[in-house]
């Protein structure tokens, strides 16, 4: 019996610092696509949650100069506290996915860019949420290294919302910014189908 993915979880976070031991969440975002690419939901019921930051968050300079307005909105009454995003994924995968499932391999699969950067913070601040999919991780970050390795082929550019568009047609372009995790998992699932009509031979 062929195994196939029953979904794909499309998983981004925005934080703040690369040290992932002493990182706090800004931004949470997610998005459901069967293993074809297209939407389990429509673009409306995506996620995109702003997490509370605690007054005494150490945050990187990086982040301070390019994502200023997304700190304003983690301390604004738009963020929600990180101890209840857990519920809210949870309950998220559950409606669209039918989860808790007991096999492991009919789980959903977390996808997306570096997305074993996101995976570790989920796992650290969303345990019932993560506990819901497969251990495995679809990462399209492996995929862009062996186009440019192997194939020498021209970059996905992912910053042309048009290019995002053609490759992803249900995105939605009026929800989407730069430096965003919503952004961000849109962009990852378009550059995968950009991979698979190029590099892949049937």
């Amino acid at each position: 019996m062929k195994k196939t993915s029953t979904a794909y979880v499309w998983f981004d976070t925005e934080f703040t610092s690369l040290d992932l031991a002493e990182a706090h969440l800004l931004q949470v975002s997610v998005m459901l696509t069967d293993k074809d690419l297209k939407r389990i939901t429509p673009p409306d019921e995506d996620l995109n949650i702003y997490v509370r930051l605690p007054e005494n968050a150490k945050i990187s300079d990086w982040v301070q100069k390019n994502i200023p307005e997304l700190i304003k909105k983690c301390r604004s009454t738009l963020a929600v506290p990180v101890e209840e995003i857990d519920e809210k994924l949870t309950a998220y995968i559950d409606r669209w996915c039918k989860t808790p499932i007991k096999t492991i391999q009919k789980r959903p699969v977390m996808a997306g860019n570096s997305i074993h950067s996101d995976w570790t913070l989920a796992r650290k601040f969303f345990p019932t949420f993560t506990d819901r999919l497969h251990y495995r991780l679809l990462d399209v970050s492996a995929l862009k290294i062996q186009w440019f390795d192997l194939v020498g082929g021209e970059e996905f550019k992912k910053d042309d919302p048009q290019m995002l568009k053609s490759y992803f047609p249900e995105a939605d372009l009026d929800r989407l910014g730069q430096h965003d995790a919503y952004y961000d998992i849109v962009a990852s699932a378009a550059e995968l189908a950009y991979y698979r009509e190029h590099m892949f031979v049937k």
